[in-house]
């Protein structure tokens, strides 16, 4: 890794995290895998089909998505998964 000219040769060990992790995503091989998963962990859980159906997207900054909902007009947030693409955790945007 390069940092304003300088060279870093620093290896980062993986921890049992990381282990953990990459046998998760190993053993979760397709969409409806994934999608049981977060409907679990999150509730509602969006395809980019139901994405368009019920949000207006405002801008992407992974992992997020700022979204308008169609029926109420509230602005919110999403996480995405790049794949398979699944959008979860909407958090509103409004202040009470």
């Amino acid at each position: 890794m390069t940092t304003h000219g300088r060279t870093n040769n620093m290896k980062l060990s993986s921890d049992a995290t990381e282990e953990a992790n990459g046998s998760v995503c190993e053993q979760l091989k397709d969409e409806h895998d994934w999608r049981v998963v977060l409907e679990g962990i999150y509730g509602d859980v969006w395809d980019t089909s139901e994405l368009r159906r019920d949000f207006i997207v405002i801008g992407f900054l992974a992992p997020l998505v700022a979204v308008r909902r169609k029926d109420n007009r509230e602005e919110g947030a999403l996480e995405f998964l790049h794949h398979p693409r699944l959008y979860f955790s909407y958090r509103s945007s409004r202040r009470d």
